[in-house]
């Protein structure tokens, strides 16, 4: 078994709004500009933090999920990132210790000290209080301190840090002024193509790095190889054409990575920008948001045409969640905006003002289960019977429905290709 060391570090937080990605973008930015070569990973599921993680770092982003990556499968992906990066920034999902597993399972796993963002508004010297709480919560966790942000004044950052002893390491602040967060919306950020000026924001963000500690490299970790098994090739001389602009832009790098592993050559479409498909043998609809691209995705009769012939010639074609919404008859936003989309999957999908699905499933398909997730805000109305339904991690409520017409398999779920290659590969072999 070999090993790669590498200065690394685990960003949290005592939960959600504390400024993580923020921050881990910040300190990307700030260590790419020192010429450094930075690989970020995000913990959890999530598409649109990556977006904003590879605009700062410039390098792609892997998700690190102890359910749906597996143990091995981070342990490798980090050992390969320490043997070709001067610094690794995992960014956590959530507060520390929240969720089963939780972010501070991964950093024990994989030996990152935590480095916590603490949004100190309405706060001061508690925020030491808080610290030590996420410090000594479990003793076995590294810790390596505490960034306070958004702090109002000097006087301010000094009550803060006036709680603090030399059992935490306090980091610094990032002043309130500065205004470095980035724009939201409903199912999270804002995609990173979408910020007119993200690399004027995530350049600012870095000269607020640089007037803290965390302008200096942590401590190497030193990361051990585990045995995996390569990709059995399964997909050779098969060409998937993938929908890719931005309506349709969820998708896992490491997806890609294993459909390339397994022998098939990646052709990337945009539903939104070209007349017609390329030459392909199977398709694959991504998640995203047609809901903001309706008249575009409407008005774009050639390429919907090239797709019903290809549906109609009985070759293969996956969609999950915004993929799924655009191959049915009909769109309609939350202002009431309506579309004709496609038309291979009968039916209409309404946006929601409050989110509809959440959570890990899994699903069994006809060569084997694979593991995912669903996150949406839409609700579909069809007459086509589900072929299967997805098994939630937490069985709180049924799962998602998937549904099969011909060769198109779609449902709201999306899946984590790794977790199966052999049930991967069968959805896109002619």
């Amino acid at each position: 078994m070999s090993s790669a060391s590498c200065p690394a570090l685990f960003i949290s937080a005592p939960g959600s709004g504390h400024g993580k990605t923020t921050i881990t973008a910040a300190l990307a930015r700030f260590h790419v500009e020192q010429g450094r070569t930075v690989k970020v990973f995000k913990s959890g599921p999530d598409f649109l933090d990556p977006m904003i993680l590879e605009r700062a770092s410039g390098q792609p982003v892997y998700q690190l999920d102890l359910w749906m990556t597996g143990k091995t499968q981070c342990r490798q992906l980090i050992h390969q990132a320490a043997n070709e990066a001067d610094l690794i920034l995992v960014e956590g999902v959530l507060g520390l210790f929240d969720g089963n597993p939780c972010s501070a399972d991964l950093a024990e796993l994989l030996n990152i000290p935590v480095m916590a963002v603490i949004d100190c508004k309405g706060t001061a010297q508690t925020t030491a209080a808080i610290a030590y709480g996420l410090a000594n919560f479990r003793k076995k966790l590294p810790f390596a301190g505490i960034l306070a942000n958004s702090t109002a004044s000097a006087r301010h950052e000094e009550m803060i840090t006036e709680g603090f002893s030399n059992d935490i390491k306090y980091l610094g602040s990032i002043p309130r002024k500065l205004n470095i967060s980035l724009p939201e919306r409903h199912l999270g950020l804002v995609q990173a193509n979408e910020v007119n000026d993200i690399d004027a924001r995530l350049s600012n963000a870095a000269q607020a790095i640089a007037m803290t500690k965390l302008a200096e490299l942590p401590p190497s970790v030193t990361f051990h190889r585990p045995e995996i098994e390569p990709a059995p090739k399964l997909l050779a001389h098969v060409r998937i054409g993938i929908a890719c602009d931005a309506a349709f832009s969820f998708i896992y790098q490491a997806n890609l990575d294993l459909l390339q592993s397994m022998g098939a050559t990646l052709i990337f479409f945009s539903p939104l920008n070209e007349n017609t498909l390329p030459e392909v043998d199977s398709l694959f609809f991504p998640g995203g948001y047609p809901e903001n691209y309706i008249d575009s995705l409407q008005q774009n009769q050639s390429i919907k045409q090239s797709i019903k012939d290809h549906y109609q010639s009985g070759k293969p074609i996956y969609a999950e969640c915004g993929g799924m919404l655009y191959l049915l008859e009909t769109l309609q936003d939350k202002r009431g905006n309506k579309g004709k989309m496609v038309g291979l999957l009968p039916g209409s999908a309404i946006m929601q003002n409050k989110i509809q699905g959440l959570g890990y499933q899994s699903v069994s398909l006809p060569k084997g289960i694979l593991k995912g997730h669903t996150f949406h805000h839409s609700l579909i109305n069809t007459q086509l019977s589900e072929l299967t339904t997805g098994v939630r991690l937490y069985n709180t409520s049924p799962g998602e429905k998937v549904f099969l017409a011909k060769r198109l398999l779609a449902s709201y779920l999306h899946l984590y290709f790794p977790s199966n290659p052999k049930a991967t590969a069968h959805l896109f072999l002619p």
